[in-house]
């Protein structure tokens, strides 16, 4: 069986490299698992909660050791510090809900002489496969709130990112998390397969590509293993005539080449209303320019390499596609040095002229490009908006609160944001529609997705 191995994005060079598990070691960490979470499940909510928030600690005491090591095993930018911002806003969210959103459900008529509720019970083992673009924060939604609901959590990381599972099992093991309960495997996607057909997990959650969350399904067919699937995205932005351009121009730009575009909620497509077209285009590209394209390990660098070369030769071709059929690209390459042809290295584009006949336009692009249409009123940015098989996020960008709800409520979307984009937040549920997946994460509705319902019916003796 072949090794697991992490290339860096930044020149190539062996960043790490693991043997997959072994058939012995994959059923005695099940064994493990099951053996730990009967055990921790007993434990009050409190304490399971406290226990998570000793972890969260301890790996945020580990960032500065993380920032460059996630710099070279995916390419983000040393700059931007991290991901532990985030993480520490939603685990700490999820542990003061915990309490609340896990106690038993009372029906709102009692009856005398009996006593009636619903428990909710961990479902047992879940099984998290994380990936690489934000490797902690996506990991984190699940695994924070399965262990604090009494689950045991077996983590299957992607390849890019290896080293993160590690990072979780030393800080998992730095907070006294009880052996067996949190597990970090090396597994191969056929490993992964078998070990969802085989039925000994009880729930997966994994973020990734459609094609990636229809083999999940296919494996664990029969089974009747519950999931929680994010996979595609299309994400549109909708700017209105009312839109204070300036503010728009700076959270789009953003939201479209941070992480060098490969965010699950990042901007990859943009409707204007025509009065402001010309006005956002040209001060949107005007800061794209401003972009240092470069080694992310440098404080300078503002625009690190795609994770991989095969990740940018897809951009680049829905680029040529798009031209080809009239689209016009308004950044030249040339202005970014590091840009080379055959390399993860890529300069940002915006495009105009396009349309939906452009796979730009309707298909996943997880890159640093985005195109701008013009369009004449609010119906014809909600048709074009919902012109996709993909629904995960969709931002407006209005002076008028009203417009921005009524808007939204016509778009086939998991969440919905006036005035921001690219941001989760753990109070609401984080979930997708139609290709997007299934499921959902975080808020009191994470806990649901975490948890069975267990009803009790006890009828007191009249005598």
């Amino acid at each position: 069986m072949d090794d697991i191995v992490c290339i860096s994005p930044i020149d190539g060079r062996e960043v790490a490299r693991r043997k997959p598990a072994t058939d012995a070691a994959i059923e005695a960490a099940l064994n493990a698992a099951h053996a730990a979470q009967i055990e921790w499940a007993k434990r009050p909510v409190a304490e399971r909660v406290s226990a998570v928030m000793d972890f969260m600690d301890a790996m945020l005491a580990l960032n500065q050791e993380i920032v460059p090591e996630l710099a070279l095993q995916m390419g983000r930018p040393v700059r931007y510090g991290g991901e532990f911002k985030g993480f520490e806003e939603r685990v700490r969210y999820m542990a003061r809900i915990a309490e609340d959103s896990l106690k038993p459900v009372l029906p709102a008529d009692p009856k005398e002489g009996f006593r009636r509720f619903v428990s909710r019970e961990p479902l047992g083992l879940v099984l998290v496969i994380a990936p690489w673009n934000y490797p902690y924060l996506t990991a984190v939604n699940t695994i924070a709130p399965a262990l604090m609901a009494g689950n045991a959590v077996l983590l299957k990381h992607a390849s890019q990112t290896l080293l993160v599972g590690e990072r979780f099992q030393q800080a998992m093991d730095a907070a006294g998390i009880p052996r067996g309960l949190f597990q970090n495997l090396n597994l191969t996607h056929e490993q992964t397969s078998k070990l969802l057909a085989s039925g000994a997990v009880d729930h997966v959650n994994f973020t990734g590509s459609v094609g990636g969350g229809k083999a999940i399904e296919r494996a664990a067919a029969g089974t009747f293993t519950t999931m929680g699937l994010e996979l595609g995205g299309k994400d549109p932005a909708y700017v209105r005539a009312d839109a204070d351009l300036p503010f728009a121009i700076e959270n789009l730009v953003d939201g479209a080449f941070f992480n060098s575009g490969q965010c699950c909620c990042g901007i990859e497509r943009i409707y204007v209303h025509e009065s402001r077209y010309r006005d956002f285009v040209e001060g949107f590209t005007a800061l794209t320019r401003k972009y240092v394209l470069g080694n992310p390990l440098d404080e300078a660098t503002t625009l690190g390499p795609m994770a991989q070369t095969r990740f940018a030769t897809l951009i680049r071709q829905q680029i040529e596609e798009a031209r080809a059929r009239g689209a016009t690209a308004l950044i030249d390459p040339k202005g970014f040095a590091a840009d080379k042809e055959g390399s993860p290295y890529l300069a940002p584009q915006v495009l105009v002229d396009v349309d939906h006949n452009m796979s730009v336009m309707v298909d996943e692009s997880f890159g640093p490009v985005v195109g701008i249409m013009a369009v004449a009123n609010d119906a014809d940015a909600v048709t074009l908006m919902n012109d996709s098989p993909y629904g995960l996020t969709a931002s407006i960008w209005t002076a008028d609160v009203d417009e921005a709800e009524a808007i939204g409520r016509q778009v086939q979307t998991g969440t919905v944001f006036m005035n921001r984009c690219d941001y989760l937040d753990p109070a609401l549920a984080w979930t997708g529609v139609k290709d997007t997946g299934r499921g959902a994460a975080l808020s009191p509705i994470g806990f649901e997705m975490l948890t069975r319902p267990k009803s009790f019916h006890l009828r007191q003796s009249t005598k």
